[in-house]
């Protein structure tokens, strides 16, 4: 592995990774977002306009890991009851736990540009075992000097495992709201040491 100062780069299995280091989140490049089935026809998207992430790129890359918090008051769906909504004891229940947290654990695969990402996702004091599958979209230099990278990341969660049960029984048969969650988190890193 060697690096690139003019990319903030390094080469790692064919692949230009960035430079070993600690980076943050970037607040204005970034989407932490999520898809329910709602009333078994139909998807409600929403996203969480507050996270921060810390992501200790390490020199052997398969060492590296991630620290992640979102603020669950924070949740945006475009639709202020449902939003209100969530924020209750029937979901989330801000108040009394702020945030969503997630840790990583370790890299259990990683294959051209996607890593399978293990971890750990507490919501309202519940921490369970979830697994990421994250695209690695590339680094550069930003403008201002700055080594930036960018990834996308994909999972899948039962909500019920979580203790988010709340729903309503449909007379045509099913549910209200769908059990399983499509969690979409899109971002810019950028290298703080």
């Amino acid at each position: 592995m060697t690096d690139t100062a003019a990319t903030g780069t390094r080469e790692f299995q064919g692949l230009q990774i960035p430079a070993a280091g600690t980076y943050e989140l970037d607040a204005a490049h970034k989407r932490v977002g999520f898809m329910v089935r709602h009333l078994m026809v139909s998807k409600v998207r929403g996203s969480f306009a507050e996270a921060t992430s810390t992501i200790t790129i390490a020199e052997n890359p398969l060492e590296s890991s991630v620290s992640a918090s979102i603020q669950t008051a924070s949740v945006h769906t475009g639709q202020a009851d449902r939003d209100n909504h969530l924020r209750t004891g029937d979901f989330f229940e801000a108040e009394k736990y702020p945030t969503m947290d997630f840790r990583s654990t370790g890299i259990k695969s990683f294959e051209g540009n996607e890593i399978v990402l293990d971890g750990e996702l507490t919501i309202k004091d519940v921490t369970r075992p979830v697994e990421l599958l994250v695209e690695f979209e590339g680094a550069t230099v930003s403008p201002y000097g700055q080594q930036v990278f960018g990834f996308s990341a994909t999972t899948e969660i039962d909500r019920e495992d979580w203790g988010l049960t709340y729903n309503m029984a449909l007379e045509s048969g099913g549910v209200m709201i769908g059990k399983k969650v499509k969690i979409e988190i899109e971002g810019e890193a950028i290298r703080q040491a």
